[in-house]
């Protein structure tokens, strides 16, 4: 089970300007994780791949890299945690 506790908001807002500065595109290559399919997180007016994103920021925060099967990226695993940390999780139009 991956410990998120090691996560905080400052990782994770270095996980968006990460994507910010690759792209979408490069992002998903560089960190191995795919669009979203269910969830967007809202950050600024922007939209993020909430699991991608929550990735990302364990490797940064940890040094270790999670595969997308590692974890749940739905209501119980990178929304909650998300949701947790104060950013905002809709549903993908």
């Amino acid at each position: 089970m991956v410990q998120w506790n090691r996560v905080t908001r400052r990782e994770v807002l270095r996980a968006i300007r990460e994507y910010d500065r690759l792209g979408a595109e490069k992002f998903f290559s560089e960190h191995g994780f795919a669009p979203t399919t269910t969830y967007e997180m809202v950050w600024d007016g922007r939209r993020y791949p909430p699991k991608a994103i929550l990735g990302t920021a364990f490797e940064l925060a940890t040094g270790k890299r999670l595969a997308s099967g590692d974890f749940e990226g739905g209501k119980t695993g990178a929304v909650k945690v998300l949701t947790e940390l104060g950013f905002s999780i809709e549903h993908k139009f």
